[in-house]
């Protein structure tokens, strides 16, 4: 895998053990020389009030490599959500790039070349829990533990194009499926 990756996606879902712990990461990893570096410059460039783009750090001044500009699904509109964010889930994000590239699934001599475009979910219920009772660690976890996972995926292509043919009719779409339920 050391050549060339011009654009690679993946997607990934990890759950805690409270409704809050729940990470599930869309991204585009790629090189920075081509449509991901494009991208990820313009984002930078670009903010949106309620969307703003931050790049995945160990803390303040320390950014990781590979390059990964986090973007938030959901729209940022309390001091509170924005610091656990900015806090629990990036440090899980930064980690969880620094393992992906530890355990060889980013090439170590690539970390310098690639950028991630890292669209991050924080579940707003998280803004109910009280003060003092957020299980951090957890959410520092979750984040970190689906970030290795999607980065496995993504440069595996997985899944494939023969499981997907092979599953298609065997997976329901969880939301969906409450929605035929009656529970949506």
């Amino acid at each position: 895998m050391a050549g060339k990756i011009v654009l690679r996606t993946g997607e990934a879902l990890v759950e805690g053990d409270k409704d809050y712990l729940c990470a599930e990461p869309e991204i585009v990893i790629g090189e920075l020389d081509g449509p991901v570096g494009t991208a990820l410059a313009t984002l930078v460039g670009d903010q949106v009030k309620g969307h703003t783009r931050v790049f995945a750090i160990l803390n303040s001044d320390v950014q990781v490599r590979p390059a990964t500009l986090m973007v938030s699904k959901v729209t940022v509109a309390s001091s509170r959500y924005t610091s656990i964010l900015m806090g629990s889930v990036q440090a899980g994000i930064a980690n969880g790039v620094l393992d992906a590239v530890r355990e060889g699934i980013i090439p170590k001599k690539k970390a310098n070349d690639l950028g991630i475009i890292y669209s991050v979910w924080l579940d707003p219920s998280v803004l109910q829990v009280p003060e003092g009772q957020i299980d951090h660690a957890g959410l520092l976890a979750v984040n970190r533990e689906a970030t290795v996972k999607v980065l496995r995926k993504a440069l595996a292509n997985e899944p494939d194009i023969d499981w997907l043919l092979e599953n298609q009719d065997k997976v329901t779409h969880y939301f969906h499926q409450l929605g035929l339920d009656g529970k949506i």
